[in-house]
Order: structure tokens, then sequence, then C-alpha cells
């Protein structure tokens, strides 16, 4: 696997160094590095409960990117998915700790346990005050002796953040974090494993699989479930949380993606959740990135009940940016209406024979020059341009007598419409930008020659396309100078011919299809939709070749 890094063994230390350099100066890191890998906030004030978690890396934002204000005093982090040292977490409770005291919020895995509380033991035997609140917010494996930490532990640091910075003293702090702790509860899901830097990468999962219950470093999953639409795995997840939780209490949800879900995926995920559970969600956190294990493409979702005062403590600002703020469930809003000129009346149709007559007589010289026009753009594309300008012109025929002819501007819209409905490609879509751009400005009596350089003018500007580009810019662009200079419509189809056969000498596409085509195949073969255009110039003009 490809990875963005450099050598294995300094992943961690970067990664710390750059939430340094991007902590706006509230943060910094212990010296002592790599042994101690230990961020903490530069304000402390050890009048106060100072809160320190921490684990292996991997996990990110936690726990380092939940340093600061209202969360937490410090993180302590390991290597990859790899406890971190009793050393070095003595070393953070050193540096945070004053006569107010710490607490260590440790996440149930046995690495972090033994520690953590190893260092808590030896920074007691110093004469700080030192509490441990351990988190085993894991509900994947019924009755297991020592369920795991997860996402769940954010909840803890939220609570225990929220009354140290409130002046709570260690004891009340404690018993906030451990209530929580003692409540919350989570279940992960995910349809693939994790890649490890420096590792294989291992898939264990098979295309129609899901795993449910897994933990936060790739250990597999309680078990395999069959892959399933979304609605149907968040009916899965919702019942085991639901029926884990005490009757009636409203809760908080925290939608956690556990590294490799897009956004969008993570949406969905996030409202068939909310459509499945049975509880009264009161707040719900992300759905973010918050406690990730690499690049595992799947989530988490934690469930914990609610009162006043925890609503309080989940609800009080923060200062690190990664935290996910909780969002009240609102009802859902009736839709806005539309507006009623996005499906204004159509123009009723009206008459005018020589309008009728040209518009026939252009749509019929495009349908039958259609094969010549595809065996072009076989030659340098994908041989559809007399396919799609014929599908267009037997579109308007067809609607013929319900077009507004006898006025200018409803008319050019009309075509636009049209255009915009039944031409496919860019080709179209500009074409009806254009007609559209026309009928703002054509007026009436009509000003045709001012409304082409507009319409044109605004196909350049969505489109991109310049004269010499090779385009159909380059019969649109000559033909519409010599409107504007009070040239004939005969005078202005030659100079479109004119235009479209310079195409041929053009080695170098530069907009459209042709651009992305080897000069070599462009040589001789002068573009089809100058050529189109070019052909609908001279059968406006009354031309008959």
């Amino acid at each position: 696997m490809k990875h963005f890094l450099n050598e294995g063994d300094t992943i961690v230390t970067e990664a710390l160094d750059a939430l340094v350099l991007l902590g706006e100066g509230k943060v910094a890191r212990l010296d002592g590095y790599p042994t101690v890998k230990v961020l903490v906030r530069r304000d402390i004030d050890r009048a106060k409960v100072a809160v320190l978690s921490g684990g292996g890396s991997g996990h990110e934002p936690a726990h380092a990117g939940f340093v600061g204000e209202g969360l937490l005093t410090g993180a302590v982090c390991g290597e990859i998915f790899a406890s971190p040292s009793v050393s070095a977490v003595l070393a953070a409770i050193l540096a945070v700790t004053g006569d107010a005291g710490c607490l260590l919020v440790v996440k149930s895995y046995t690495g972090d346990r033994l520690n953590f509380g190893l260092a808590a033991e030896r920074a007691r035997a110093l004469g700080l005050r030192v509490e441990t609140v351990i988190v085993a917010d894991d509900i994947a494996i019924p009755d297991a002796l020592r369920p795991r930490g997860v996402a769940g532990t954010l909840f803890v640091h939220k609570v225990a953040g929220h009354l140290a910075r409130a002046g709570a003293s260690l004891e009340e702090v404690k018993a906030g974090a451990e209530r929580v702790a003692a409540s919350v509860r989570s279940l992960g899901l995910s349809l693939s494993s994790v890649t490890v830097p420096g590792a294989p990468a291992v898939e264990r999962l098979g295309a129609d699989e899901v795993e449910l219950g897994l933990g936060i470093h790739g250990e597999p999953g309680a078990s395999r479930i069959p892959y399933q639409p979304i609605r149907d795995l968040a009916l899965v997840l919702a019942a085991r949380l639901d029926a884990s939780l005490p009757e009636g209490a409203p809760i908080a949800l925290l939608v956690n993606d556990l590294g490799g879900v897009p956004p969008v995926e993570m949406a969905v995920a996030t409202r068939a959740l909310l459509a499945s559970t049975k509880r009264d969600v009161r707040l719900v956190f992300g759905p973010e990135r918050l406690m990730t294990s690499l690049d595992m493409k799947g989530l988490s979702v934690s469930a914990l009940p609610l009162d006043g005062a925890l609503e309080e403590a989940l609800l009080s600002p923060v200062g690190p940016r990664a935290w996910a703020p909780g969002k009240r469930i609102a009802a859902t809003p009736a839709p806005l209406p539309l507006s009623p000129r996005l499906h204004a009346d159509k123009a009723r149709p009206s008459e005018d024979a020589p309008r009728r007559e040209a518009i026939a007589r252009a749509c019929e010289r495009i349908i039958a020059v259609k094969a010549e026009l595809d065996a072009l753009d076989a030659k340098i594309g994908d041989g559809d341009t007399g396919s799609t300008f014929a599908s267009a012109a037997r579109a308007v025929l067809a609607d013929l007598d319900e077009l507004p002819l006898a006025d200018a501007p409803a008319l050019a819209g009309a075509l636009g419409d049209r255009l915009a409905s039944v031409m496919g490609g860019s080709s179209g879509i500009l074409l009806s930008i254009g007609l559209s751009a026309m009928a703002a400005v054509v007026g009436e009596p009509a000003s045709w020659a001012r409304a082409l350089r507009e319409g044109v003018r605004r196909i350049q500007e969505y489109g991109g396309a310049r004269e010499g580009d090779r385009t159909m810019i380059d019969a649109l662009v000559p033909a519409c100078d010599v409107l504007a200079t009070g040239g004939s419509l005969a005078q202005a189809a030659k100079a479109a011919r004119e235009g479209a056969i310079r195409t041929t000498s053009m080695a170098r596409a530069r907009a459209g299809r042709s651009s992305y085509v080897p000069d070599e195949a462009l040589r001789g073969v002068p573009d089809p939709g100058a050529v189109a255009i070019a052909t609908l110039f001279e059968a406006l003009a009354g031309e008959t070749s």
C-alpha cells in the first residue's frame, strides 16, 4: 500500500509536530522525543483538575487533537496501535498536575490499563493526587469480562473536561467521568479491515460480508453478517444499542467515522441510524472522524443516556476544533416552495412563415448531414456529433407547431429549452446557453445580430473555448463578426464555413473532446462541431449545400 509518509518510526512525532505548528500557540509537546510523545496545553491552570488521556496512535484526531480548553489538558501518545510507556505517562502527569490533582481517562485495553495504572501509582508515590477512570463502552461481545474502550471515551473526555474547567474537585470530576463511563454504550461496523503503515494489507472480509462489533486496532469483529443496504445495517446497530440502554431516558448519539468512509456515506448512515433507533435522540455528535482506526472503512455509534446536567456538559463550548459540537434534533422543516418562474407557462404558439421555413430548412439540413458529421467525429472522437445534432433537429421539427414563431424572445428561449432537454453532450448545453442569452436581448422587432453576439459571448464564458481552439466557436465567431458589421446571412454562412475549414489545419485542440486526442489524429480533419455550425448557417441563408 502507498502512504503519504516518511520513515515508519517518525510517523507519530511528525504528526504531533504538525498539531503544534497549527495549534495557534495553544499546545506544546514535552521534550524527550521520541520516547516521550506528549502534547499538553500551554495555558495549564494547576489550581484546577488536569484531565489526561491517550493510548496508541492511529486514532486521530483522538487523542492529541482534543487537547485544549474544556477537553483534555494533555494527551500521551504511543506508536501506531501501541500503548505509551509508563515513563511517558508519568512525564505527562508531572507536567500538568498541581494541587487540584489529575484524572486519567483510560480505555480498557490491557496495555493502556497497565501502563497508565503503574504511572498513576508512581505519581501517587511522589505525593501527587491522581485518580483513574477506565472506559469499557464496547457492547460487541455480550457478557465480556473486560469490554473494550472505544469512541464512547470521547463523551467521558467531554464531561470530565467540562467539570474540570468549572472548578470541580478531583472527586467530583472523577464521579462525573465514572458516571458517563458506566452508562455509555458503543458498537462498530466495518466494510474493510485496516491497513497499518509498513505492514502488508490484509483483507479478511468477503465481498458480501460486513464485520460487526470490531475494535479500533484492526482486530476482528465479534461476528460477520451479510452485506446489506445501510438502512438494514442501521437496524442491526440500533437494535443492539437500544437493548443495552435503560428505558425512558433521552440519549446523545456520537456517530464516528473510523477513518475511510466518505462524508456522503456517513451522512446517509446517520440518517438511517436516526430512523432506526426507538430512543429519543436529543443530541447528535458527528458524523465526523473522531476516534479512527487509520483507514478502516467503518463507523461506530456511541449512545449516552442524558439528563440536564449531562446535556449542559456535552454542549459547553471547547477550544479544540477537532471536536464535533452537539446538534439538537429538530423537526424536519417543510420544504420551501419552488419559484413559480421555474416552471413558467410555455409561450403560446404563434405563426411566422419566414421563421418557420428557416428553422425547418436548418433542421432538415442537419438531419441530412448526420452520417457525414458522425464520420468526421469517428476520426477524432466517439462518432456521435451528427447523431447529437440530428436528434435535436428532429425534436425541434416535431414541436414546430408549438413554437412561438412570431415572438423572437420567446422563440429563442423555447429553442434553448428544447436543446437543453433533447440534445446530449456539452454542445447541447452550450447551444442552449447561447439561445437563452439571445432570448434576453433579441427584442421585438428582433435584432438577431446583436443577440447572436451576446449568445456567443455567453457560450465562450461558460464553455471556455476561444477562436483557434478547434471547436464550434471557430465557425460561430466569424459568422457573428460578419453580422455585427452589417453583413448578410449568406456572408455570415461563408465566414462560418471558412472558419470550419481552418480547423482542418489546427494541429492541436485546446478545448472540447478533441483536446484529449493525440495531435496526429487531428491532422486533416475539420472539427465536426464547427462543420455543423457552418451547415446551420448555410441552411438559414437558404443555401442547399
